[in-house]
């Protein structure tokens, strides 16, 4: 990165030119369910363990309510990421959800490598990012806390916390149902029911969403011409079949005590997603990034992967339990304890074409268990807490595979098998890329009976390795802020933390048959094969992970605030295995080999100012974070691993900003830049000058919110919204290929209102409403084997929409 200074001078005038910078999202969040001591339209987050208002927090933070969300037509983690500056949230599928904050990405699945980005559900951290996925459905809000955050939320808020807090039981019967269906047979349904007094109270609530494929999979329909390779008629991609339910019981036996119980379970069938390859034709010649794929899978998915088709099976079980009492005036003790478990199996077709060629399953499981107790205390000068923490994780990540042996060795591009090509195409057989024909027929299909000399037609090959993690984290943290002047708020805190990282490491890799025959002993994925061993590691670590804070009030309901803390994602103990004898030895074994990847630091220096002026209200922030080890994934041989990339900067604006025009029209907006990557130095190889992954430069949202009476009974509203993104790149080392230029979406919600307090309602929505096409990934596994893949983003979807509540 170049001319940094340049660019936060430059950040640093944009934030003082805002003609809206004294907000966070206020009025877009009006509608969160206020305090019985809040004025109506504040806004109280609990970003740093306590109820406070969001212009009374000296960090960077965002939030937004249930109803905002629904207003917006929105119910999605990466729907809503769209009008949050500085957040992306890439869904590839349910199972490999990408959490971006500040162009710093969390998506690995690795059981042995830590998050960056903390996912929060009420109170306990969720960051396994295949566990992370959740459906969102009778949320009171959504927190976005930005910058390093170790200290409030731990050691995985390495660049900042998303906290998703579900809504409470309270006293009174009360209930709602919402139902909506559009193209793609998209259906959904959700609802709660709450019913309860001042001691005790529940509630329950429900969401079912379907939605058919958006890219349609013409592999083993018997009405479509195709090479039918995984004798299967497989379901169009990128769909949906999830479902979730969650109950919660809230207990207060006195004033002094409040006990929250949540159970939840989130579940996903979602058919397969569609990697598209743009060198792999499907029968009848390339259809581009968004026409119709032949995604054939293997024809031995269900014995070898675990599922027949391609998708997803996902299931995950949530419990919480919350305890608040009220030890004496202005001392406060929480806990917070709670345990997830998942199961998630994922089958995809990593080739992008119809050749059984690159066939993977991904079966990834967990459990976690968490406690924390805290103790906080208020006074007219003071404020501080102090509390410790326990999180207990123990996961895997099995990665199957499937192929045939000749067309895996016609297809790949491997440098290990050139003399394969070289003989293949002497006998007049494309290798390579070319092994799918232009009109999607598969010639490499015959390289088995050419290498074999007629004795096989199909040799099929199995494969598997396997990554285990325990990690066991102990922490102390505490904070205090000192109040020597009402204006005046000054914080300092810090986290103490030991971890115990394990690792472990399997694989079963058998040689390929057909070069055995040749006298060559090695699997097709190169891998050394542990016969089903299991390798072990183990490293223990210590870190203090400080932070501190300003606040300033300028008067009335503006302030301004300053920020320096220091973040840490955790050192990897990566464990895999490497061959102990040349390939020309058969049944050949292997040892471990242990890479300990360095823990990657970060300082981050912001300030910002929020708040409100009359009709206006917003915020804006800039920021600038230095990295010292930052750490990449990259697929190497089918699998994701870790690197080092050095040294990276980042420096960043943000800007939030909402006008209530009138009492039936209210305007809201937002910012981002961003100029991140790796640091253009010799000494980070590959990645020196690189732009962070998944990251544009630019990002802003904006939109209206109307409603106008009809008469003394009916309203009419509307929320047309608009939200951009400039250039990104999904791979690093960044490459052109592997990118999707700037767009933008246009979404719109409208209907009307009627009935008492405007209980029932009846309304349309679209999202993209001009169709826009775009990517949300590319590169992929397949751009391991020289065969990037490509994801379409959704088409226009749009519908009817039904929907009542009594209270």
């Amino acid at each position: 990165m170049t001319s940094t200074m340049r660019r936060m001078t430059l950040a640093a005038l944009l934030t003082s030119l805002s003609p809206t910078a004294f907000a966070q999202a206020a009025w877009a969040q009006a509608m969160i369910q206020p305090q019985d001591d809040a004025r109506d339209d504040e806004v109280i987050v609990t970003a740093q363990k306590r109820e406070q208002r969001i212009e009374d927090v000296p960090v960077t933070v965002s939030a937004v309510s249930g109803e905002r969300m629904a207003n917006l037509g929105v119910n999605s983690l990466a729907e809503v990421a769209q009008y949050i500056p500085g957040l992306q949230i890439q869904e590839q599928s349910a199972n490999n959800p990408g959490f971006v904050i500040r162009g710093i990405t969390s998506d690995s699945g690795s059981a042995q490598q830590g998050a960056r980005v903390t996912l929060y559900y009420n109170g306990i951290d969720i960051s396994r990012t295949r566990g992370a996925y959740q459906d969102l459905y009778d949320i009171e809000r959504i927190e976005v806390v930005k910058g390093p955050q170790a200290t409030l939320f731990g050691t995985a808020a390495a660049v900042g916390a998303i906290s998703i807090v579900s809504a409470h039981p309270k006293a009174g019967t009360e209930g709602g149902l919402i139902a909506s269906y559009g193209n793609f047979n998209r259906t959904q349904v959700s609802g709660y029911l709450n019913a309860g007094n001042e001691t005790l109270a529940g509630r329950i609530a429900f969401a079912y969403k379907y939605r058919d494929g958006y890219v349609r999979n013409i592999a083993g329909d018997p009405d479509v011409p195709n090479q039918n390779q995984g004798r299967v008629d497989q379901d169009d991609l990128n769909g949906q079949d999830q479902r979730g339910v969650r109950g919660s019981l809230r207990w207060r036996p006195n004033g002094s005590v409040t006990a929250d119980l949540v159970l939840t379970y989130d579940g996903q069938r979602n058919p397969g997603t569609a990697f598209k390859s743009r060198v792999f034709a499907p029968t009848g010649g390339q259809t581009g990034d968004y026409g119709y794929a032949e995604l054939s899978g293997s024809p031995f998915s269900a014995e070898v992967l675990g599922r027949r088709k391609l998708g997803l099976t996902r299931n995950v079980y949530d419990a919480n339990l919350t305890v608040a009492v009220d030890v004496a005036p202005g001392v406060t003790f929480t806990t917070v304890n709670g345990y997830r478990r998942f199961d998630a199996l994922e089958i995809f077709d990593a080739d992008g074409g119809p050749a059984w060629y690159l066939e993977f399953g991904e079966d990834a499981r967990g459990d976690q268990w968490s406690h924390e107790s805290r103790f906080a205390f208020d006074g007219a000068h003071y404020r501080a807490s102090i509390g410790w923490n326990a999180f207990f994780e123990n996961g895997q990540q099995r990665v199957p595979f499937s192929t045939e042996e000749g067309t895996y060795l016609a297809c790949s591009t491997a440098t290990d098998f050139a003399p394969v090509r070289q003989l293949l195409g002497a006998a007049g057989l494309p290798t390579g890329t070319a092994c799918v024909a232009p009109d999607g027929t598969i010639p490499g299909a015959r390289a088995t009976a050419i290498l074999s000399r007629g004795t096989a037609t199909m040799v099929p090959y199995s494969a598997s390795f396997t990554n285990f993690g325990r990690n066991n984290t102990y922490s102390m943290f505490a904070d205090a802020t000192w109040i020597p002047a009402p204006a005046l708020e000054l914080t300092a805190g810090a986290r103490v933390l030991i971890e115990d990282r394990r690792s472990g490491y399997s694989n079963v890799m058998p040689d390929s048959r057909l070069l055995a025959a040749a006298g060559l002993f090695t699997s097709l994925l190169g891998a050394a094969n542990t016969k089903g061993q299991v390798f072990e590691a183990q490293r223990s670590y210590a870190a203090i992970l400080p932070r501190f804070n300003a606040l300033y009030r300028l008067g009335g309901d503006v302030n301004v605030y300053a920020t320096v803390s220091k973040g840490r994602r955790s050192p990897v103990v990566q464990l895999d295995a490497q061959r102990i004898v040349p390939l020309t030895i058969a049944n050949s074994g292997a040892i471990p080999r242990l890479q300990i990847v360095p823990q990657e630091d970060v300082w981050n220096y912001e300030g910002g100012i929020k708040g409100r002026i009359g009709a206006f209200s917003g915020a804006a922030s800039v920021f600038y974070q230095q990295y010292k080890g930052f750490q990449v994934t990259v697929f190497e041989g089918g699998r994701t691993v870790t690197r080092s990339a050095g040294s990276a900067n980042n420096v960043g604006v943000e800007l939030e900003a909402n006008w209530a025009v009138q009492r039936w029209l209210s305007l809201f907006g937002s910012f981002a830049y961003i100029d991140g990557g790796i640091a253009d130095e010799p000494a980070n190889g590959v990645f020196a000058g690189n732009r962070f992954r998944l990251q544009p430069d630019t990002t802003a949202s904006g939109g209206a919110t109307l409603r106008v009476p009809l008469g003394s009974s009916a309203t009419f509203y509307a929320t047309p919204s608009a939200t951009y993104r400039s250039k990104v790149y999904f791979e690093l080392p960044n490459s052109e290929a592997i990118s999707q230029g700037g767009y933008t979406l246009v979404n719109l919600r409208a209907g009307v209102e009627f009935g008492a307090d405007g209980g029932f309602h009846v309304g349309g929505f679209a999202r993209n409403l001009t169709n826009k096409r775009y990517l949300i990934d590319a590169g992929n596994t397949g751009g391991t084997f020289s065969a990037p893949t490509y994801i379409a983003g959704e088409p226009r979807f749009y519908g009817v929409e039904l929907g009542a509540r009594f209270r």
